[in-house]
């Protein structure tokens, strides 16, 4: 199947994907990930999957009527991330901000292709999109996922409609439901680790060890890159500049008598 190849970038700022399905812990990760990078000084900006401002309300009505066919959710996916990615992600790379991205173009390569969508023809949709630097992604049972989401480990402790793939038929059953769609997204995501090179993190192990090997790849990632400076390291290199004129400044030796 000829598939459109996502292209590596060539921006001065780093784009770091974490992805998984429903409760696999990723959006823990990237939270942590997060305040680390701005506790090491760096410039970051998150963004988050399905947060368009422009199709929200769109998105809202349209789950909750229960009215999306495969294809027009995909649609409305895609239109999400055009405006996300034109008018936020994109213009902090061409800055040279670090921008992590909780969800990205895989997510739908592996949902929509889940509920039957064309791999090639989402894919076509997505093609605008560049090759992220770091793609983690957070692998875990369905059953583990069931668990925490049941047992509000995620922060709630239900199944939402779409997310259990109710609309696809599968089982009147939510759970079982669950069970069966989030298959065929890992199906996809296993299918895509070789295809675009994904960082594979055990996502059953202690939420510390996880954040401690994402946290050792993405300082080799960022070994020798710089990026935009943040205030305080503008304020602290500005000061150094003053200090350093002022102490080679000839006009203020002084004279010999």
């Amino acid at each position: 199947m000829n598939r459109p190849v996502l292209k590596p970038h060539n921006f001065d700022g780093k784009l770091i994907v974490v992805e998984g399905i429903d409760g696999s812990g990723k959006s823990t990760q990237i939270n942590l990930l997060y305040k680390w990078l701005q506790n090491q000084g760096k410039s970051v900006h998150f963004s988050e999957w399905n947060s368009s401002a422009l199709v929200r309300s769109t998105t809202k009505s349209g789950k909750k009527d229960k009215v999306f066919t495969p294809t027009t959710f995909s649609l409305l996916q895609a239109t999400d991330f055009a405006d996300r990615w034109e008018n936020h992600i994109l213009p902090m790379l061409k800055a040279g901000v670090i921008v992590l991205a909780d969800r990205y173009a895989f997510t739908a390569f592996a949902r929509d292709v889940a509920r039957g969508v064309s791999p090639a023809w989402v894919r076509n949709l997505y093609s605008f999109a560049p090759l992220p630097d770091l793609v983690f992604y957070f692998q875990v049972p369905v059953s583990v996922a069931t668990e925490r989401i049941l047992s509000g480990w995620t922060g709630r402790s239900n199944l939402k409609y779409y997310e259990a793939g109710m609309d696809l038929g599968l089982s009147d059953n939510r759970v079982t439901s669950f069970r069966l769609f989030q298959q065929r997204i890992i199906n996809e995501y296993e299918q895509m680790v070789p295809e675009f090179g994904f960082t594979v993190i055990d996502g059953t192990l202690p939420v510390q060890d996880q954040q401690h090997q994402v946290r050792l790849i993405v300082k080799k990632a960022l070994h020798g890159w710089k990026g935009l400076p943040t205030p305080a390291q503008l304020s602290r290199a500005l000061a150094r500049r003053a200090k350093t004129e002022q102490q080679t400044d000839p006009a203020r030796e002084e004279k010999p008598a």
